[in-house]
């Protein structure tokens, strides 16, 4: 079995001009290789230095994977919590001697595996001084020393990412967080990593109303490859035994499929409802606009899993797979009207407290307060209001006591409301657009800030104007 590699790549023409874009505007460079992040590393406990330093993203293993390198992946007894570029996970898992290849040489390291890392691999600042690292920030090299004795000098492209802290720590149990958490420790029973079973009957039941005169519409499923199968059994039987879909013989049937968990790695199993929401009647529900959101001024466990479908709709959520056809009696992703019937469902619960401590889009909830003595009333409210209508949210995707807090692409705190810098990243990298298609994604974008950029309108024209009918597009 071979070694899994990791190239690192020259800088581009490209980034150079970028570079020196950044540069005259005065912008700090940041401290990045490749696709390598420098990170310090603070907060261990009794972590093994083989590995202590070293973090390696799900998606780069993936890809050494379908690029048939070999590796060895080790699982520990002991999970890890870790807060890197931005992401708090837990992880026990680890690859033995992956391959660094920096220039012409080949460096060895033993990382830990990322489910969502957002960058490919980060090297810990221990293994750095071992390789007698030298970083110039000023004409943007990084040099170290290679096993062999050899100074490598590498040139730092620009990416959208800078060097971050990483911390670990070995993981709490959920229990043991929530108890040290003030008011929040007062409602385990709203906090669950997994639902129990089927909802409760409640008032908002989610109902399919067709195109008249519709006939069912049933598609072949997909194929997938045999690492999918064995997870397609799995989650089938997993939902099965939950009570969120049973075997059906409906003629509708819509191909299930097979999508990256953003949170945590893994694959969500999902329905193309293509087909069913084409002659679907959709709701007008209105769903709140970003702007009045911010102008006001937690996430509910898998929260379209907690509002029943009508009954005569069940057999028109039906979805075929290779294991047989199944229909959801729950509200499932990627019904077209789920949203707004998601949305009625929380504005019903907390309609008297919205927008004057409590905002909530779709499935996520925002409580905001003066002081800690408000913040602490309004958290019992909205906590007790979950219990009460037997809602629950994931413990892991919470997150309470803040000063600031990112929501929707931007970044909420006392000083008022900005964007996510990591947003405006995405922006800053965007590569010239080569169509009319591309204008409208990057105009997309960009307009979703539109409140922050003085003058948007005559700033984008021009590029408005290219996707205008029968507009020359040069």
């Amino acid at each position: 079995m071979g070694r899994p590699d990791i190239s690192v790549a020259p800088i581009t023409r490209t980034e150079r001009l970028q570079d020196q874009f950044l540069r005259a505007k005065g912008r700090d460079q940041p401290q990045r290789w490749a696709n390598c992040t420098i990170a310090s590393l603070s907060k261990f406990r009794r972590v093994n230095p083989s590995w202590q330093e070293h973090f390696l993203s799900m998606t780069t293993l993936r890809k050494a994977y379908a690029l048939k390198h070999g590796y060895e992946i080790i699982e520990l007894k002991q999970k890890y919590h870790i807060t890197a570029a931005g992401s708090a996970i837990n992880t026990n898992h680890i690859v033995r001697d992956l391959r660094l290849h920096v220039g012409k040489e080949s460096l060895f390291i033993s990382p830990l595996v990322l489910p969502q890392l957002g960058i490919d691999v980060i090297l810990g600042m221990e293994w750095l001084k071992q390789h007698n690292t030298m970083i110039d920030v000023w004409s943007r090299t990084v040099q170290l020393r290679s096993s062999s004795g050899t100074d490598v000098i590498i040139h730092v492209p620009l990416h959208k990412h800078v060097s971050h802290t990483v911390n670990v720590a070995e993981a709490q149990t959920e229990a043991q967080a929530l108890a040290k958490i003030p008011v929040a420790c007062e409602y385990p029973d709203v906090f669950l990593e997994e639902l129990p079973g089927l909802p409760p009957d409640r008032d908002v039941e989610f109902r399919i109303d067709l195109v008249p005169s519709t006939a069912p519409v049933s598609e072949r499923p997909y194929r997938m490859a045999p690492d999918e199968l064995k997870e397609l059994k799995t989650q089938l039987q997993e939902q099965l035994d939950k009570g969120f879909i049973r075997p059906s013989s409906s003629p509708w049937g819509c191909p299930a499929l097979f999508v990256e968990k953003k949170d945590q790695g893994g694959k969500r199993l999902c329905v193309d409802y293509r087909p069913l929401n084409a002659v679907t009647i959709k709701n007008k529900y209105p769903l709140p606009h970003i702007d009045i959101i911010f102008d006001q001024l937690g996430e509910p466990q898998s929260g379209y899993h907690q509002i029943k479908v009508r009954e005569e709709d069940i057999p028109k959520t039906a979805f075929s797979t290779c294991y047989g056809l199944y229909e959801y009696l729950v509200m499932s992703f990627g019904l077209t009207n789920a949203p707004a019937f998601f949305m009625y469902l929380m504005n019903s619960v907390f309609m008297n407290k919205l927008d004057k401590f409590v905002v909530v889009f779709i499935d996520d909830i925002l409580v905001y307060s003066k002081n800690e003595k408000e913040h602490e009333e309004h958290l019992r409210i909205v906590l007790s209001r979950l219990r009460e209508h037997k809602l629950y949210a994931k413990f892991s995707k919470c997150a309470f006591w803040l000063k600031e807090v990112a929501f929707l692409g931007h970044i909420l705190s006392a000083k008022g409301v900005v964007v996510d810098p990591n947003k405006m990243e995405d922006v800053l990298n965007w590569k010239q657009p080569q169509a009319v298609t591309e204008i409208r994604s990057f105009l997309g974008l960009v307009g979703y800030y539109r409140r922050f950029i003085k003058d948007f309108s005559r700033i984008s024209k021009p590029m408005t104007t290219c996707t205008q009918k029968n507009a020359k597009f040069a």
